[in-house]
């Protein structure tokens, strides 16, 4: 059961702008999450994926990568599962639409750079989008990708976002579990048995 969170005034949302929030990450995890970047919400609470109505946390449980749904005031709680959290671009806005292909592109290279340093056994990118812009992958698909980052393999999943109508969240939860099913079968990056 989550808790009630702290709900932001309009001056906290205002004085979020261009703010960041730390990453949930550490070394050899099962999945790191990449959202895009944070939203105002987050950016006020300093929680990700923090807005009520997005759907990260109602489908990471529904996926079966945690064994009850969490609230953005557990995210630290998931590292002990294997899980993390980044971000490809780190400045909170109000809407992606206000990041620029260069921010993009930066982020992706910073993104390169993290997962290299944290080498998880797999990076899922939560936005088509972002990760086509951020990777100069135009035609990239929702699903795992050809590429590697090292040994990670990379993923990309839908936006769980509220705003995302191209996916209800019974699909997006879908994506989430043929994620889990494939790093529950993969062993650990720089395993005897990769």
């Amino acid at each position: 059961m989550t808790r009630t969170a702290h709900r932001p005034t309009p001056e906290e949302l205002a004085a979020a702008q261009d703010a960041t929030i730390p990453d949930v990450a550490a070394p050899g995890l099962r999945v790191l999450f990449c959202g895009i970047n944070p939203g105002l919400w987050s950016g006020a609470t300093g929680r990700h994926f923090a807005r009520p109505g997005n759907r990260f946390w109602p489908a990471l449980h529904l996926s079966g990568f945690t064994p009850r749904r969490f609230g953005p005031d557990e995210q630290q709680e998931l590292i002990a599962l294997g899980l993390g959290i980044t971000n490809v671009v780190a400045r909170t806005t109000a809407k992606a639409a206000e990041l620029t292909p260069e921010e993009y592109r930066e982020g992706g290279a910073a993104l390169v750079e993290r997962v290299e340093r944290l080498r998880p056994r797999a990076l899922a990118v939560l936005g088509v989008g972002a990760y086509r812009t951020a990777f100069g992958r135009p035609k990239a698909a929702v699903g795992p990708q050809e590429h590697t980052i090292g040994e990670t393999r990379v993923w990309v999943l839908p936006n769980p976002s509220g705003l995302n109508a191209h996916y209800s969240l019974n699909a997006i939860a879908d994506e989430f579990r043929a994620l889990r099913t494939a790093v529950s079968d993969e062993p650990p990056p720089g395993s005897a048995d990769a």
